[in-house]
């Protein structure tokens, strides 16, 4: 079979209009959000606005990454040292990062075949530890069942912070992943809907956890220069209360942003063309499991994650070797050892050990593949074709 020759890290350019923006900002030499001359706004007050508006949320923060924003996120909720925080056992370290960077205890809950959180393992936990918070990890952009997900938290009293790194613009029944619970949690990082290299962005309707959040940025007593910021007396005690954490957004990688805000749902239905074509073909293989999805799930399909059961070890790395030898890089998320961004709870030995059978027979046999805006139908067409030829012939343990 012919070899695949495309690169799996090769992410579009950055929009003409989003480089034109960088360098008027670095001939300015206003690179600090709070830079300004008299009363402009900031290019980073203006991406808060521009995302807030996106998002259909009140407020928005412009923060250094996604993973710091979860940080705040859990420090303005008021999350203390030692605190119980629940979340997926299927995600990536930034998640459990950012429940050890503010001293608490993560408790992994259990996921589905379907690649989400187990809800019946999430009410046990609930139950048993009695966590207040989940900091819900839509990874991979898979979402859960989220009208019984709030169910469930609204009948325990337990806050929903949203990690949406995978989940920018995707939709449970026509509402926005990141809008079920008090706050939702973005990054721009390289590999995610919208590129500067790093960067988050926190959004909320909740007023009083906004001031706390932006006073954690490091705003100093400059929030009134935020694009979408509580009124002021919300202020009145987070401005002398909070401690100033500095992760602040820069107006360059804000400039870089901005214009891409206006092009996403263009580009999710361009990722989506590329997942549906790629899922089409990988369907029909006998060995390749895919995910079943709601019909009230939209996703945003800039990868995509299938299953095979029963595969053993050895055929794993093999699997993972012979794609790789035709140009196609499979991530596998049963592997013992993390692997680039891929790793799995095994190796987060910051974390107190945790039994999750169930995760970890689904993670044996699953298997991750980006699917960047840079590869043209017939690319995915070809890739499909490896990863396919790659699977057949394998042997298998026969489980289910």
């Amino acid at each position: 079979m012919k070899a695949f020759t495309g690169q799996f890290t090769q992410q579009e350019a950055i929009p003409d209009e989003a480089i034109a923006a960088a360098v008027e900002v670095l001939k300015s030499g206003r690179l600090h959000r709070y830079n300004t001359l008299g009363s402009e706004p900031s290019v980073t007050s203006e991406l808060e606005r521009d995302y807030a508006v996106f998002q259909g949320a009140k407020y928005c923060l412009a923060c250094a990454s996604g993973g710091y924003a979860m940080s705040i996120a859990l420090r303005a909720t008021g999350v203390a040292p030692g605190d119980k925080i629940l979340t997926n056992s299927f995600t990536l370290a930034p998640v459990p990062g950012a429940i050890a960077s503010v001293g608490a205890v993560p408790v992994l809950v259990e996921i589905t075949p379907d690649l989400v959180i187990d809800l019946h393992d999430l009410r046990k936990k609930i139950s048993g530890c009695g966590a207040k918070h989940l900091l819900l990890s839509n990874m991979r952009g898979h979402l859960c069942d989220m009208d019984e997900l709030v169910g469930v938290l609204n009948e325990t009293g337990v806050t929903l912070i949203e990690d949406c790194a995978h989940t920018m613009g995707a939709r449970w029944n026509g509402a926005l992943s990141g809008n079920f619970g008090l706050a939702g949690c973005f990054s721009a990082q390289t590999y995610k809907h919208i590129n500067s290299g790093e960067g988050g962005l926190l959004t909320s309707d909740d007023p009083d956890f906004m001031a706390r959040a932006i006073m954690l940025s490091g705003s100093y007593m400059l929030y009134e220069r935020h694009g979408a910021a509580p009124a002021e007396h919300h202020f009145n005690d987070a401005r002398l209360d909070t401690p100033n954490m500095s992760g602040r957004m820069d107006n360059l990688r804000a400039a870089i942003l901005k214009p891409q805000i206006a092009v996403l749902e263009e580009n999710i239905q361009r990722w989506n063309e590329r997942y549906d074509l790629v899922a089409g073909h990988l369907s029909r293989s006998a060995t390749i499991v895919l995910r079943e999805r709601s019909s009230k799930e939209f996703y945003v399909g800039s990868s995509i994650q299938f299953r095979i059961p029963g595969i053993a070890e050895p055929e794993a790395r093999q699997f993972v070797a012979n794609a790789k030898s035709l140009g196609v890089e499979l991530k596998w998320f049963g592997d013992v050892d993390p692997v680039a961004f891929t790793s799995n709870h095994h190796s987060w030995r910051y974390l107190e050990r945790q039994k999750l059978p169930q995760t970890d027979d689904i993670l044996a046999g699953l298997f991750d593949m980006r699917i960047p805006l840079t590869f043209s139908l017939d690319d995915c067409q070809t890739v499909s074709e490896i990863i396919v030829h790659c699977a057949t012939g394998l042997v298998l343990d026969g489980a289910a």
